[in-house]
């Protein structure tokens, strides 16, 4: 009797194996040339500039956390793109959003996601939610190489943590360095603008209404300061991506919703442009 080398069903032997329940293993293994460390890069000529994704933002609140992002793209001082999605689901229970060079972002996002799905699959149960951001420390840190070169990735890692029951955040450096941030967190460009003003409004068991429209004007204050970050955009109805993260789950927030806040923070601008002031103790 003879073993078919090529496995069950016709596959190679390592489709069926369950060695490793890490996609990026397998993946490592099989077809290292799809990962975007992997691949070998033409020099970079004078002038080159990728499109970078901007400013994204994170907050806890009562229910559990928030993630945002404003939707421009640039390239140098060109807005390559205006409706760009930063904020995406990692799983149901957690959130990713991204800043940095914006296609690589993406696939980071995506190949994240299928690491958290392939776990799942092959050992039942889902990671715990600092086991997921360690197992994207590991993605940033496979980086590094092409942040050197100027194509660096910056994500924001949220979730609920269903074990503690309490939304947590999670941020990283190009290297992979992560540290779990206590209330806001803020990465891109505008990120110093977006983080004072967030903490500014900021307190602790923060409703969803209120850690919404702050999480808009922090955005509001990056693009103010910023011009990589963009702000609401009435005439094109370009709104913020804002998701929420419950013991429910993930929730994106309608663009209808999102609007709404928006427009009462414009409007409020023309009053004060600064904006709200933090309340005196």
């Amino acid at each position: 009797m003879t073993t078919d080398p090529r496995g069950s069903g016709g596959l190679p032997a390592a489709f069926t194996a369950t060695e490793t329940s890490s996609f990026l293993d397998f993946l490592a293994g099989q077809a290292p040339d799809l990962l975007p460390a992997r691949r070998a890069l033409p020099a970079a000529h004078d002038g080159f500039e990728a499109p970078h994704g901007t400013t994204i933002v994170a907050a806890t609140y009562a229910d559990g956390v928030l993630v945002a992002g404003d939707r421009r793209v640039t390239m140098g001082n060109v807005i390559a793109h205006r409706e760009y999605d930063k904020v995406f689901p990692a799983d149901g229970h957690s959130a990713i959003a991204i800043a940095g060079t914006a296609g690589l972002a993406v696939e980071l996002v995506k190949l994240f996601q299928l690491e958290l799905e392939h776990h799942e699959k092959i050992e039942g149960t889902a990671l715990s939610l600092v086991g997921k951001a360690s197992r994207l420390t590991t993605m940033v840190r496979g980086n590094l190489a092409l942040a050197m070169q100027g194509l660096a990735v910056v994500p924001l890692f949220a979730g609920y943590d269903l074990a503690k029951g309490v939304g947590r955040i999670f941020s990283y450096d190009v290297t992979g360095g992560r540290s779990e941030e206590r209330g806001v967190a803020a990465t891109g460009s505008g990120s110093v603008y977006a983080r004072g003003s967030l903490k500014k409004l900021y307190h602790e068991g923060m409703s969803e209404q209120d850690i919404v429209v702050a999480a808009v004007q922090a955005l509001y204050d990056a693009a103010d300061d910023d011009s990589a970050t963009g702000g609401p955009d009435l005439t094109r109805r370009l709104f913020p991506r804002i998701a929420l993260v419950t013991e429910d789950g993930y929730r994106q927030l309608p663009q209808d919703e999102v609007a709404s806040v928006a427009r009462s923070v414009v409007d409020g601008r023309l009053a004060e442009p600064d904006g709200p002031r933090a309340a005196l103790l």
